[in-house]
């Protein structure tokens, strides 16, 4: 009997012995890359909590920056500086960033805050854009094209829609779509003529060879008609609270 015992005993050691180790060792490494990339993803999401208000001077930034702060809509002025504050909806709460839109400091500020953007707000004088489409579209496509921006949802809000001569958001996105595939032909050959060890080289937005069109870039991207004289604000109030 304690032999048969014996035998059996060697028998499980053998089988023990036989187990190939090479497929679990290879899922725990998966399950470690797994949860590292979690937790690198985690670090990158939490340290982006700002909201940015940019755009060219006098699209009305300072005044929504103002209606979603204090609730009241100011004299219109030039920032020369960033306006910055906590926007609260309900129990979230983020800093909310207004960018100057004067193109001497518009760049510059926008780079101090570019990394901790969660969202972009990019706001349109609805009224004025067809005469300075090329200013909107060149200042749109520095925002979309830079690296650091490619986390960060995107709004495009359309506002002064109280004015009788606004033009839709639809005819904007038309107008800016047509304007953004002349800048990106534009960039690209100067790209070309510098070369290609450029470090900080910009993303080339769209598809090569087709018309540029904002459904073929990675941002997650939306526009909407707002009017901040009128404290008509909902679509932005509520792009930012699915994002807080």
């Amino acid at each position: 009997m304690d032999k048969v015992n014996e035998n059996a005993r060697e028998r499980k050691q053998i089988k023990l012995g036989e187990i190939d180790t090479g497929p679990i060792l290879v899922a725990l490494l998966l399950g470690f890359i797994a949860v590292a990339i979690f937790v690198i993803l985690r670090r990158r999401s939490t340290g982006r909590k700002d909201f940015l208000l940019t755009g060219l001077s006098e699209s009305g930034k300072s005044a929504i920056f103002m209606q979603l702060l204090h609730g009241k809509f100011p004299t219109t002025f030039t920032s020369i500086k960033e306006n910055v504050g906590d926007y609260q909806a309900g129990s979230s709460s983020a800093r909310l960033v207004d960018i100057p839109g004067h193109y001497r400091v518009r760049d510059k500020c926008f780079q101090l805050y570019k990394h901790r953007a969660k969202g972009i707000v990019f706001v349109v004088d609805s009224v004025t854009v067809q005469k300075d489409i090329r200013d909107v579209a060149d200042s749109l496509y520095t925002i979309l094209a830079d690296s650091a921006t490619q986390p960060s949802s995107v709004l495009v809000l359309c506002n002064k829609q109280d004015q009788t001569t606004a033009k839709s958001a639809q005819v904007i996105k038309s107008l800016l779509e047509k304007e953004l595939n002349t800048v990106r032909d534009t960039r690209s050959r100067k790209l070309q003529s510098v070369g290609d060890d450029d470090v900080n080289k910009p993303i080339t937005l769209g598809k090569p060879g087709r018309d540029f069109e904002f459904s073929h870039i990675t941002q997650n991207i939306q526009f909407v008609e707002a009017s901040a004289k009128d404290s008509e604000l909902n679509p932005l109030t509520d792009w930012l609270a699915r994002l807080l």
